[in-house]
Formats: C-alpha cells, structure tokens, sequence
C-alpha cells in the first residue's frame, strides 16, 4: 500500500473544548490492508470522556442562543473547506479503513452534501399554530409549538462510513443547536478528528463539538451513563444497541443497527439492466455497509439466467490496493472479521448450498462471494455477513420472495425490480422494512431521504430534517386572550 501525502504517523489527541488534550495511554493505529502503522492514538479514560461531556454541556446554552443563520453560515463553511481538502480527505478514509478510493471519494462527496443539508435545515426548523378553539375549552386562546435543541447529544460512530456517518449525526446536531460529543469507531477516528478541525477553521465554538478516542468500555459507556448527556445517536450491531437501550435510562436514543438486506427479482426484470446494480449493492466497500444486499431472490424463470451473469460479473471485480483507482475489493476492517465470514463460508460446504463464485482470501482480502441454494438458517443468509458476501436463491411466487424477505430478525431495507405495478404495491404494502426501494437494489441512499428500520435493525430514522426532529424537542406556548 503506497505512502499517502500529508498523512505521516503522528500522535492524535483528544478534542475538547476546542483544545487538543493529551492523555496517559496511546495505541497504534494500523491500515488493514497493508498493516503499516497509521498514528499514535489517544485513549481517553473516564475522566477525559467526563471533561468532554461537561465541556459541551457548559456550551450548550451558546450553541441554543445562537441565530439559524449563524449555524447554517458554519455548517456551509465546513461545505466549502471539505471541498477544498476532498482528495486529502479520501486518502484519510482509505488509509484507515482500506476502503478502495473510488468508494471513498464518493463517500466523501457525499458528506459535502449531507452537511449542505445539514445548514439548508438549521434554516427550517419551525413548529405549528393549533387551533384552540376548536374546543370549548379553547376560545379566546392561541397555541402553537416550538422545536428546541435537546442538550447535550452523545454520537457513537461506526468504521464503515467513517466521515459520512459522522456527518449524520454531527450535521443536524449542530443545525438544530446541540452540542456533540463524538466517539468515533477504534479504527476510523482520523476522518472524525479531521472533521473536528474543519468545524474549529469554520468558528464552531469550543465546547460545541467535543472529539473523544478511545475503547467503548470507557467512553461509550460514559456516553451513555452519564446524566448530562440527553441523547444517544448509534450506528453499530444490534448487541451493543440493545446494550446502550437498557443503560440509556430515560435519554433519548436513536440505534441504527443491523441488517441483512433482500432484492426480490421478478420474473419480468431485464437481467442486463440490473447486474451492475447489483454489483454495486453487494459489493461496494467489500459488503461493509449497513443496507449492503445480502440475499437475492430470483423468479424461477429469470434465476439461471441471473445468476450466470451475476457470478461472471463478481468475478470480473479487481482484489487488492485500496488505493489503486480501479480496486473494487480490498480488506475486511479486521482479520478477526475475515476469519468470522470465512467461518461462515465453511459452514456452507456441509450443507446444499454451492459456493459458486470466490469463498477464499486473496493476498488477505476475501473474493467476491457468491452463494447459491442455501438454506435460510445458514449463518450467510440469516445473521448480518458484513462482507463481500452474498447469496442467491429461487423463487416461484411474489408471496413467497416477500415471505422469504421478511423472514429475518432484521427489517432495514429491502429492493424488488418489477415491471408489474400490481406486485410493486403489494411489495411496497408486505415488506416489514423501514424502506421499500423498488426497481433498485435495497443498497440505495441518498442523504436526505428518511434512513432507520424495524426489528432488529433500530428506532428512529437518520436523514437530516429526520435526524433534526430526533434531536429537538416539543415546546407548546398557549396565550389566553380572555
């Protein structure tokens, strides 16, 4: 893996209050694709995750005072000076997560735009007039509501979207008035503290946004223990979101957690206007995202034809450098990652199911997957894979794809490509998902739409006036006239 300029080992501090905080304790922070040390990272402990909390509680009666345009003039300042630096921020991503660069330039292109939403909402944040009288009770009154910032919000960060993820959360906080304490994932804290300095260049008031490294024992679990902190917003699996649930007390929480993510294909569907979609969906960042598409359901009568192109296209995909232009696919987050879904992969050969493309690492990074006839309580069709994996099965009737879809603990999103209106509508009314994405692959997203699932797969839903509504609460005001 080539050096990236401008982006040496060197010590990374905490952020708080606008300051950069040096702890007792460091870890080395190492690229998973080529293994080179990355940084010298900074453990905080619990009295340093304690000062980051008081700081941006201290700061929060500023950040609520503070003008909608004013708010929005820094979030469009982070906008401009993220452009300017987007190329030094891909590498940030790639060199730290091994995401291959074209995935990276497009996640990074995609947090410009999730903080360009982020200052056009600071700017639409309102509330109601209510009709009062419309009781007796009620004439000669007038009522409407405002919407206030909540406090002091705590932001739990996932690795697979390092910066974009962060912009969720971080976007509309600041938007709607809140002060933020950020933990971000051990492995992906560069593009975090990156971004903390982009807010302090922007006038971000010290305190407001409050940066904290170090293991979840500690800080994440500070984070959501602590009094002071009056929202929990977390991106990561359904075990630790459970886990944040049950310690969070009466704080708010929004979890968004796992999946495994369906596409349903119709008998109708034009197999070669949909391959490189599904590519895409099942692959993109080596299958490490949220809404990746796991499992694939195929009409009966286009399944053949399907998945020969399907697993022709996935071997066609370039293994290796992230930072090679054209890698598709390079290294799993962790080699305890690559050593669970290779398990997984072996459980397969003693059933059925056909490893019809990859199965096996390749210089360390696991080849694109395909799977095929296997067996719904197979950990790679059941449980949430989390890697280039994906598998493939047939289907006779509508009823029975959604049936199959719905099967799973998870509820995320899910895809139908069909050209029957008929099935779009019974699919989109069926499908016990927080979004139906028909004639597209469930792996779809863009950044303002409403994000979040049912089941196992969270509460609340991300998407920047979503996320602002989340971390604002509901004040009414009643005037009596009488």
């Amino acid at each position: 893996m080539s050096k990236i300029t401008g982006v040496q080992p060197a010590k990374k501090y905490l952020m708080i209050n606008g300051k950069k905080v040096e702890t007792d304790r460091y870890a080395s922070l190492f690229s998973p694709y080529s293994g080179e040390e990355i940084a010298q990272i900074a453990m905080a402990n619990k009295e340093q995750t304690e000062m980051a909390i008081e700081a941006a509680y201290e700061s929060r009666h500023l950040m609520a005072k503070m003008p909608a345009y004013k708010r929005a003039e820094i979030l469009e300042k982070v906008v401009s000076l993220l452009i300017e630096k987007a190329d030094q921020a891909a590498e940030i991503i790639t060199r730290e997560s091994s995401k291959p660069i074209m995935f990276s330039k497009a996640e990074v292109a995609r947090t410009v735009e999730t903080y360009k939403f982020s200052a056009e909402e600071a700017k639409r944040i309102h509330g109601e007039t209510i009709p009062f009288d419309a009781a007796s009770g009620g004439v000669g009154r007038i009522g409407y509501t405002l919407r206030e910032p909540i406090g002091v919000i705590g932001a739990i960060t996932p690795f697979n979207f390092p910066m974009n993820l962060v912009a969720h959360k971080v976007g509309p906080a600041i938007a709607a008035g809140n002060t933020v304490v950020l933990k971000p994932a051990s492995q992906t804290p560069l593009s975090a503290l990156f971004i903390a300095e982009l807010f302090e260049e922007a006038g971000l008031p010290p305190g407001v946004l409050n940066v904290i490294t170090g293991p979840g024992s500690v800080v994440g679990e500070e984070i959501v223990r602590n009094d002071l902190v009056s929202m929990v917003t977390f991106t990561g699996s359904p075990e630790v979101g459970i886990g944040i649930r049950s310690r969070a007390g009466l704080k708010k929480t929004t979890l968004e957690l796992g999946s495994n993510s369906a596409l349903i294909i119709d008998k109708d569907t034009d197999v070669d206007q949909i391959i490189d979609r599904c590519i895409m969906g099942a692959f993109s960042n080596q299958g490490q995202v949220c809404i990746s598409l796991q499992r694939i359901y195929a009409h009966e009568e286009v399944y053949e034809e399907f998945t020969e192109k399907f697993i022709q296209a996935a071997k066609q995909l370039k293994v290796g450098d992230p930072l090679a232009p054209d890698t598709y696919i390079s290294s799993l987050i962790s080699k305890g990652e690559a050593d669970r879904v290779l398990g997984w992969i072996e459980e397969t050969k003693s059933t059925n199911a056909s490893i019809a493309a990859g199965g096996s690492l390749r210089n360390g990074v696991l080849e694109p997957t395909v799977i095929t006839n296997a067996d719904h309580d197979l950990k790679v069709s059941c449980q949430e894979a989390f890697a280039p994996v994906v598998v493939v099965n047939k289907f006779s009737s509508i009823e029975d794809a959604i049936k199959h879809v719905n099967n799973s603990r998870f509820g995320l999103q899910a895809g139908i490509y069909t050209n029957n209106v008929k099935h779009a509508l019974f699919a989109s009314q069926e499908l016990h998902v927080g979004g139906v994405i028909i004639n597209d692959v469930p792996t779809y997203r863009v950044d303002q739409m409403p994000y979040g699932g049912v089941k196992e797969s969270g509460t609340g839903r991300e998407g920047i006036k979503y996320a602002v509504e989340e971390m604002t609460e509901m004040k009414l005001i009643v005037w009596n006239n009488n």
